[in-house]
Formats: C-alpha cells, sequence, structure tokens
C-alpha cells in the first residue's frame, strides 16, 4: 500500500488525510504541537486507521520513505524537511493541489489578492448560489478544497461521516447534487505549494506588503501571486490598487480590469466599473457599456466594498450567469464575519468586529470605512509593514486608541512618534470593551471599532476566535446596561 505524509492538523489535513485514505493510502498525519483537541481528533482519526504523531516533526530515515507529503497551508514550503523530502524525490503538494488534482474537471474561480480576498470570495459564492448553481466556497473560506473533493467523491454519505463539519455561511458542497463551480479563496501559501492549479476564471483583488517574513522580498511575493493568474484562463484585476495598476497591461493585456472612478479610469478596453450608481460592464472593445446591478444593492459600507463588488460581478458575467441572478445574490449577501461586521448598538454608539484586519493596509482600510470619531482597539501580534498610511489614519480618524496584546508597548511608542498621545495600554479584550464604551461616550464617539492591525497568535488561536470573544464582550456588555 503506498505511503502518504500529511503535515498539519488543521482542518486542510485532516481532509487531505481522509481523501488519500479513501484511494488506499496508508495515511500518517502528523502535527508538532499538541493539546486537548489535538488529542481528541487523534482519537477520531484512529477509528478511520489514520495514523496521528502529535509533537512530532516529519523526519526521514531512509529505509522507509512515503512515497507522497502533502502540507496544510499554514507550513512553509521551505522548512528543512521539505526541502529534504524534494532532494529525495518524494513528491510533495498542498493539500489545494491534492483537491485540484480530483477537482479539476470542474471550473475553479481563484481569488488571491493581500486584501479583499475573504469578502470576494463569499460574495461570488453568493452570486453563484443565487442563479442555482452548486458553487461551494473553500480554501481560506468556508471548507477546506479536500473537503469539496471528498464530497464529490463520496455522493450523499458524506454528512453522515462527519465531513462537512464547517458551519460556515457557505454553501454545502454536498453530493450527490453535482458540483457546478468551485469557489477558491488560494493564499500565497497555497500558489506556492499548487504547481498544477489552473482556475478558469482568477481574481487578484489587492497587492501590498504582507507575509514578507515567510515570502522575504515583495517580488518574490508578487511573482507567486502571478503563478495563479497566469494558469488562469479568464484574469480580473482590482484596477484601482496602485501596485497592480501600475504593472498594468504591460503584464496582463488580455485581463478584465475594474474601478470604482468610472469608465475613464478603466485599463485597456475590457472591464467593468461604476457610472451614476451602477456597476456597468464592457465585455469587449467593441461592445457598448451595459448595466448589470445598482451599487446601493450590495449592504456593505465602503469603498473598498464597491471594488469586491466589481470583481465578484466581473467574475459571475465571465462565468455566464445573467444579471437578475447577480442582482439578487449581491441583495442577500449579508457579509462578512470579522470584516467591519456590525455587532450591535448602544445609545447611539455601533460595536464593529473588524478581527480579519491583521495587517496596517487592512486596519487603515477598516478605519476608512467607518464614521468618525471611533474608539479603535489594536494590537496582537505585529507583522511587518508600512504603518504609515495606518497612523495617519489613527490622526484624522480617531478620538482614542485602546492597546492590546504583545504589540501595544510598540504601537504606543510609534503613536508617540506621530504626535498622537490619546492612547492607553489596557493589555486584554476584557479590557478593553467596556473602556471603549466609556471613552466613546465621553469623546461623542459614534464607532467603537476593533481592527488590530495585527495577527492574533499572541493571545488567540486565530482572529476568528478573537473577533468571537469581542461579539460576545460587547454583547454581554450592552446587556448588561439594561
Amino acid at each position: 500500500m503506498p505511503r502518504a505524509s500529511v503535515i498539519g492538523l488543521g482542518k486542510s489535513g485532516i481532509a487531505a488525510a481522509r481523501l488519500l485514505k479513501q484511494e488506499g493510502w496508508e495515511v500518517e498525519l502528523c502535527d508538532r504541537n499538541t493539546s486537548p483537541t489535538l488529542l481528541q481528533q487523534q482519537q477520531e482519526l484512529a477509528a478511520e486507521q489514520i495514523t496521528v504523531k502529535l509533537g512530532y516533526s516529519l523526519e526521514f530515515n531512509n529505509s522507509d520513505l512515503p512515497q507522497l507529503i502533502v502540507v496544510s497551508p499554514g507550513v512553509p514550503w521551505d522548512i528543512p524537511a521539505l526541502i529534504k523530502a524534494r532532494e529525495l524525490g518524494i513528491e510533495t503538494m498542498g493539500e489545494m493541489e491534492l483537491a485540484w488534482q480530483h477537482l479539476q474537471s470542474l471550473p475553479w474561480v481563484g481569488i488571491t489578492g493581500t486584501n479583499g480576498k475573504t469578502t470576494t470570495t463569499a460574495l461570488i459564492a453568493a452570486i453563484f448560489q443565487a442563479a442555482g448553481l452548486n458553487a461551494p466556497a473553500c480554501g481560506n473560506i468556508g471548507y477546506a478544497a479536500c473537503e469539496v473533493a471528498l464530497s464529490w467523491r463520496q455522493g450523499a454519505g458524506s454528512r453522515e461521516q462527519g465531513v462537512i463539519s464547517d458551519n460556515s455561511p457557505v454553501p454545502s458542497p454536498q453530493s450527490p447534487v453535482p458540483i457546478d463551480w468551485v469557489i477558491a479563496e488560494i493564499s500565497s501559501y497555497q500558489i506556492e505549494s499548487s504547481a498544477t492549479i489552473a482556475p478558469r476564471i482568477g481574481v487578484w483583488t489587492t497587492f501590498t506588503p504582507d507575509h514578507l517574513s515567510r515570502h522575504r522580498t515583495l517580488d518574490n511575493y508578487y511573482d507567486i501571486k502571478a503563478k495563479l493568474l497566469r494558469q488562469s484562463q479568464l484574469q480580473v484585476f482590482n484596477g484601482d490598487d496602485a501596485y497592480l495598476s501600475k504593472v498594468g497591461l504591460s503584464h496582463w493585456p488580455d485581463a478584465y480590469w475594474t474601478s470604482v472612478k468610472g469608465q475613464k479610469y478603466l485599463i485597456g478596453e475590457q472591464g467593468f466599473y461604476i457610472e451614476d450608481g451602477w456597476v456597468v460592464e464592457k465585455l469587449t472593445a467593441n461592445t457598448p457599456p451595459k448595466p448589470v446591478v445598482e451599487v446601493s444593492a450590495l449592504r456593505m459600507v465602503g469603498e473598498h466594498n464597491q471594488q469586491n463588488l466589481l470583481m465578484a460581478v466581473a467574475t459571475a458575467r465571465l462565468a455566464g450567469i445573467e444579471p437578475d441572478a447577480i442582482g439578487r445574490g449581491v441583495r442577500e449577501f449579508p457579509g462578512v464575519a470579522h470584516r467591519l461586521e456590525h455587532i450591535c448598538s448602544w445609545e447611539g454608539i455601533d460595536f464593529i468586529n473588524d478581527s480579519k484586519a491583521t495587517n496596517y493596509d487592512a486596519a487603515e482600510v477598516g478605519l476608512t470605512s467607518v464614521k468618525s470619531p471611533a474608539i479603535l482597539i489594536a494590537g496582537g501580534e505585529a507583522k511587518a509593514g508600512d504603518d504609515t498610511g495606518w497612523l495617519a489614519k489613527i490622526q484624522s480618524q480617531a478620538a482614542a486608541v485602546l492597546l492590546i496584546g504583545a504589540a501595544a508597548p510598540a504601537f504606543a511608542q510609534r503613536l508617540q512618534e506621530v504626535g498622537y498621545g490619546n492612547y492607553e495600554i489596557v493589555e486584554t479584550m476584557e479590557r478593553a470593551v467596556p473602556k471603549s464604551a466609556e471613552l466613546a461616550k465621553q469623546y461623542q464617539a459614534s464607532v467603537v471599532l476593533l481592527s488590530p492591525a495585527c495577527a492574533s497568535f499572541d493571545q488567540y488561536p486565530n482572529f476568528e476566535v478573537r473577533g468571537d470573544h469581542f461579539r460576545q464582550l460587547c454583547l454581554d456588555w450592552v446587556g448588561n446596561q439594561h
């Protein structure tokens, strides 16, 4: 029996292990961490004859090598074990690539970019669903890609076997309803480990420095993203993004570009733009412009969400979806959890969860999108990047800043350096929420915004848990005021 090793015991790793097991592989899953949750999963998978090694990093003693290694998205592609495996000629791939190999007979939409991926992916899936298509969202959102591949193979039995275990607001990939499209949010990490993935439609939302601790240079990061788009039959780009518009037609002559600023800002002869409150399409140089959907159909605030809307509409039209179905999908779209998510209101103050803003650019967009003055809660595990735009936005929009997590002292120093003094280090979310409400009253601020500009790993397992904690604290606090 051929042997496969899967690295990383997250949702993706488990789905990959189950998929391989079903194909007759002997599977070993390893994770260098251990915890009560992981121990429980270890027991569940043992019942399925999948060996799980916790507190273990993959090693090779040359006598008994696996034929295949599959890597979860969070595992760096250049760790010594993977470099060694490739030197030894062992096939190595990411979980997304394994899913692609099973699902490549289906058309894919592949969405990548620094910010805006999740909202755009979720909106595309909602529009495709409104058109009556079974189009599960997967990858960085919703299901692991291998979960979709499993359900595609297994048919209706997949739910009973507990394969689809995600409670995300995305369409179920459950067969026997045939899957029409795969809507995949694909990070740079996943592109790096997916050699052959080639979507029908590729979408690039934004491009700014992020993950440079992993990808080292901006050029390297750009080239990884560009690989996915080069392998896509049709390409959709955010033409309002400073970096992407600069590379423009010289790199991407056949792409469909978008702009919220109107037709005269469109890069090239074909694309999608906003004019007179409508999303307008121009599918070729020779076709007349045609209105598709009113911008006001989208309930989400902010210019960046109009950009996301344009890219989603462009994708749907390129997939042949009619404007009435697009309108339905957009109107019914509730937005994305942890991305400018309205939690509750109390005495005219809106509490907004933007926990997904894990870098400076996303946090700057968060502040731009809400009413000012705002009380900002920021901090966590800091990332490399340029904080100047974000700091300027704090100076113009924030009445006060509450700092949490490991980055708090460094952020306090940066705020001081730019002459912003109205900050306080509160360290934890439990302290930040009541304090933010008190300050909002004091400064007549209409918004309390959690927009951390940081990863969450110093205090939380991920940004979702951080956002959920904020949500719970806000609801509890407001509930206790009555």
